[in-house]
């Protein structure tokens, strides 16, 4: 059963499980406004250090235990293993109920049924990654969206776009003037969309590998939002809070979500210059309540004020 919306992972930060001051960033004190992030044993570890990796695991885990579990306020925390071998091996560590789930790499149809037997405590969530040459299928990834359905129900939380694998199945590289949005990935990010959020999954959006261009990246998270993706994998801390303040909804929206949802609708309505259908933009406002609740509202109000109920909602024109 899922236990958090994916609108709750913001900025998702990819860390190493080599790296020493894991437990303190788990534990809030170290990245301030973090809300998610990866453990990786997986390609951001050489074979050579696997062992190393899994025994700092295993005592970023002690940590926690030993501090009583982790805040309520800290960042939720997933470990991603090399493959389903390994997962089941950590299915088995009692110290695994300090993680919220398993980011599973190179999800396909010919390892999915690895993954439901690796994974079987029910408490841990899942999110696997779409980066192989077959997520360029459309009747694979429909294949894939019916295994997922069948064998993987209310496990997973959200499916990651890896971006810079599926670039470099065609031995591609984005061009660091260029959003993603200006590559193959203009085709593969709708596809995914399409085909995977239509049955109710969602998508989070690939990493931006730039850290000295925040304008290119504000404006890719602009088209990622146009997409209806839902958070966005973060390479570097300093991305974190431009993520943020991307996915924080405007109050405009968030007045317009309301009267959509609220049973006093009328079929049509205008609201803000704009036509308002409960029957077709419904979905689209409750995920809007959605993600104003987990990431915010823009500054121009106070989201307490808002969730307080002491915001007085503009009136609608019929």
């Amino acid at each position: 059963m899922i236990k958090h919306s994916a609108y709750a992972l913001g900025a998702t930060l990819y860390m190493p499980a080599t790296r020493p001051d894991i437990l303190d960033v788990v534990m809030g004190e170290k990245i301030q406004g973090l809300r998610s992030l990866v453990v990786c044993l997986e390609d951001a570890v050489a074979e050579t250090d696997v062992q190393q990796a899994l025994n700092n695991l295993k005592n970023l885990l002690l940590g926690i235990d030993a501090r009583g579990g982790r805040p309520s306020g800290g960042p939720m925390v997933f470990v991603r293993p090399r493959d389903a071998a390994m997962a089941a091996v950590l299915n088995e560590w009692s110290l695994m109920r300090h993680v919220d789930g398993f980011v599973v790499p190179k999800l396909r149809l010919s390892n999915i049924h690895q993954w439901q037997q690796a994974v079987t405590r029910d408490e841990l969530m899942l999110m696997p990654t779409l980066e192989t040459a077959e997520v360029y299928d459309p009747s694979a990834m429909v294949e894939l969206r019916g295994a997922m359905l069948e064998l993987l129900p209310e496990r997973i939380i959200a499916l990651r776009i890896g971006g810079n694998d599926l670039m470099g199945c065609l031995g591609l590289r984005r061009n660091p003037a260029m959003t993603l949005y200006s590559t193959p990935m203009s085709y593969v990010i709708p596809m995914l969309c399409g085909i995977m959020g239509s049955a109710g999954f969602a998508l989070t959006a690939p990493v931006f590998e730039q850290l000295n261009t925040p304008q290119l990246l504000e404006h890719e998270l602009a088209l990622d939002l146009a997409h209806g993706l839902v958070g966005k994998t973060a390479i570097h801390p300093s991305q974190i809070a431009i993520i943020h303040k991307a996915l924080q909804v405007s109050l405009e929206d968030l007045n317009s979500a309301r009267h959509i949802v609220s049973e006093a609708a009328p079929a049509v309505f205008k609201f803000n210059d704009a036509m308002c259908e409960p029957a077709t933009h419904y979905t689209w406002a409750q995920k809007t309540i959605e993600r104003a609740h987990w990431q915010g509202v823009r500054p121009e109000c106070s989201s307490a004020d808002i969730f307080g109920g002491s915001l007085r909602l503009a009136e609608v024109v019929g």
